[in-house]
């Protein structure tokens, strides 16, 4: 039998484990990168396991998250990373330079290899033909230390694309179809690989918008063949010798076949407060808008800004929008200057932000309250622009850039044509940005910078036999690591402080669940399905550890999310009977009897003291994980096979 584009990657980068989907698998890594939200707390976990330079191929940390610099705390991160990748031989890519994503595709990226990335959209370089998976900031510590990145072996997804874009219908709207049909839990331990006639029409931007939002489909990864088009990309971007073909066998097979017909789609947009909640854009009527936001990881390269700058060259935007332009990277920002795209932006009267995530992450232009803000962004979570009330909806550049004319929801399709901007030949190359390493010879010499907001991580915990603890928070389903764990300009400067930022753990679900967890010295947290949706963020498992938490039980849980949790050292179990969670109520009084069996056996059974029944709970993990979670999470566990 064939094998898929993602199967021929895992096959050739297979370290342990058998290729059978639910499997652990063992990958070798070939790229890392972090970013400063994640990085800082990645490199202090590689730094405890005490290895002195990184053994990946190329190892990037870039500066993009937490730029909005109120206090000194976070350059003060910045300097810290920067002086740590210095001395671990990993490149540094400066604030300005550009976001990750959009970088790494630009200047890293390579078709056949395998990456993981501290940051849940990482899977944007599958547009490039690239194995990308977002993880766990320790999951990447030890993948740069030459350790191996393991997941359960995924499905393969095949989406068959057929047709061409009609004008004004663009890759966002391919990707919010298919999370139309498969909704944020569809993808949850699959790869989606796309295919068919229809991928030929698209070029490597368009088709890293759509890999990129693979994320809020819950899927491990999303890929595209590395194609002719793949090849112009890479000679434009300078890097030619880096692309190789790559293609899914005629005979392959997959677990499912979407068909998606480009010529059938039409605008659509993500309304609140859900990537999934997708309508077509026409069905939205003359709704006001308040505010547009263009740019992010999904939406800010240079094809997506100069159609956005055709679109409003000679006119100006209403006069009660705002609109904001984030480009991509400083490679973005430089040519759409340069060839008059950037005039053509001002002169309409959106503002120019910085070449970072910004307003995505809440870290700035955050809407007025009770706003409609339309974003070309990936996520529209409650809450997450940094205005509780307000409703953010998700769309492409083009219904963003006409909805920004005319003040109310337009469905661009109504406006008369324009010619899609050409790709250049040659993009403008200057890595002027990006620091590297310091030569093996010279590395010991280089000092960390350590602020006094860079705090010790929280002490691992391993597991008792026997457990009473009480229910400190029951929440609901499609629980997001934004709702764990806030981002925004508030809560990401104290990302390397954990007893400082856990005052911020739940707080949009229930503001006394910290001092609760404090005051309880030990409890658990029951969730509904998909638990822990959303980010990479790792600190939605490292504060709960900090804050007592010892176990989460849930419907079921989001794959990044639960692989943190185990990281951390806190048991992720699952109700055999999802009526049970019903059931157990904040507040119960619980017991787990016989957990270290319970681990291994991948079954226990939970009692409730308060309410006099059992309920039996799954513990679904695999050899290497139990001994993780025997060894109070990975790092630990990391640290005695290095000594064993």
């Amino acid at each position: 039998m064939g094998k898929s584009i993602a199967q021929k990657i895992i096959a050739a980068h297979l370290v342990d484990g058998e290729m059978a989907p639910g499997r652990e698998v063992g990958l070798r890594i070939d790229q890392t990168l972090t970013q400063d939200a994640t990085g800082t707390m990645a490199y202090l976990e590689f730094e405890a396991m005490g290895i002195p330079r990184v053994k990946t191929e190329l190892s990037v940390a870039y500066i993009d998250h937490n730029t909005l610099q109120n206090g000194f705390e976070n350059a003060d991160d910045h300097n810290f990373i920067r002086s740590i990748a210095k001395r671990i031989g990993v490149r540094y890519s400066r604030p300005g330079n550009g976001i990750c994503h959009q970088v790494h595709l630009e200047r890293f990226a390579v078709p056949g290899k395998t990456l993981i990335g501290s940051d849940s959209h990482t899977p944007t370089a599958g547009g490039i033909g690239c194995l990308a998976i977002g993880a766990g900031g320790l999951d990447v510590a030890v993948a740069m230390g030459g350790g191996a990145y393991y997941i359960p072996c995924p499905e393969i997804i095949r989406v068959n694309l057929t047709g061409r874009l009609r004008p004004y219908v663009s890759a966002k709207d391919v990707i919010l179809e298919l999370l139309r049909i498969l909704s944020v839990k569809g993808g949850v331990g699959k790869v989606v690989e796309y295919g068919g006639e229809g991928v030929k029409t698209l070029s490597v931007p368009e088709r890293a918008t759509i890999t990129n939002m693979g994320a809020e489909l819950g899927a491990t990864s999303s890929i595209f063949p590395s194609d002719e088009a793949t090849r112009t990309f890479l000679a434009a971007q300078g890097r030619e010798a880096d692309w190789v073909p790559l293609d899914a066998d005629p005979d392959a097979e997959y677990s499912r076949v979407i068909e998606i017909d480009l010529s059938a789609l039409e605008p659509l947009a993500a309304c609140p407060h859900s990537p999934d909640n997708v309508k077509p854009v026409r069905s939205l009527g003359l709704m006001k808008v308040d505010q547009v936001c263009i740019g992010s990881c999904t939406n800010s390269s240079l094809a997506d800004l100069l159609t956005v700058a055709a679109m409003l060259r000679g006119r100006t935007i209403a006069p009660d929008v705002e609109l904001s332009i984030s480009p991509g990277s400083k490679q973005v920002l430089t040519m759409l200057a340069e060839n008059g795209a950037l005039a053509d932006l001002i002169d309409a009267g959106a503002r120019i932000l910085e070449s970072a995530c910004g307003p995505c992450i809440g870290m700035g232009f955050s809407p007025n309250s009770k706003g409609v803000s339309l974003r070309t962004f990936n996520r529209n979570f409650e809450g997450r622009s940094g205005t509780q009330d307000a409703s953010v909806y998700l769309v492409s550049p083009e219904t963003a850039a006409a909805s920004a004319l005319s003040g109310y929801f337009t469905d661009p399709t109504t406006l008369p044509p324009i010619e899609k901007p050409a790709l250049p030949q040659r993009y403008l190359l200057h890595d002027n940005m990006i620091s590297m390493p310091a030569p093996e010879a010279e590395y010991e010499q280089v000092e960390i910078l350590r602020g006094p907001n860079i705090q010790p991580l929280p002490k691992a915990m391993v597991p008792e036999d026997r457990m009473a603890l009480p229910v400190l928070l029951k929440v609901g389903d499609n629980i997001s690591t934004d709702h764990i764990m806030p981002a925004g300009a508030k809560v990401l400067p104290f990302r390397s402080n954990i007893p400082k930022i856990a005052n911020f753990c739940f707080e949009k679900c229930d503001p006394t669940f910290h001092d609760r967890a404090l005051a309880a010295d030990g409890g658990v947290i029951v969730g509904g399905s998909n638990y822990g949706q959303g980010s990479s963020r790792e600190h939605a498992a490292l504060v709960p550890l900090y804050l007592g938490i010892r176990a989460v039980i849930a419907v079921s849980f989001a794959r990044i999310h639960k692989a943190n949790l185990v990281n951390a050292g806190i048991l992720p179990l699952e109700f055999a009977d999802a009526a049970d969670y019903d059931r157990l109520q904040q507040g119960d009084e619980i017991e787990l009897d016989g957990v270290l069996a319970g681990i291994r056996e991948g079954r226990m059974t939970l009692k409730n003291l308060t309410r006099d029944e059992c309920y039996p709970l799954i513990c679904a993990l695999s050899e290497r994980q139990c001994g993780m979670i025997a060894a109070g999470g990975l790092l630990g566990y990391t640290k005695m096979k290095s000594e064993g």
